[in-house]
């Protein structure tokens, strides 16, 4: 599967969220990588669940602001 990927946002204590995108099926998530300490697993969520969820935390306005441009 081929994936394009773009940086969101990088959180101060090293949580990154990117935007992944497969032109095959055309379908785009967010992907959540936690900062090694937590030692949580990446988790992805719809580009639309992750607007509804998290549209006015510090992710989601940079998430607005790429998809505006």
């Amino acid at each position: 599967m081929d994936t394009n990927t773009r940086s969101i946002y990088t959180s101060s204590n090293g949580d990154r969220w990117v935007l992944v995108h497969n032109p095959e099926s055309g379908r785009s998530l967010v992907r959540h990588e936690p900062n090694r300490s937590s030692g949580g697993k990446a988790v992805e969520i719809d580009v639309d669940d992750f607007l509804l969820r998290d549209g006015e935390s510090p992710q989601g306005i940079a998430l607005r602001t790429l998809l505006s441009k």
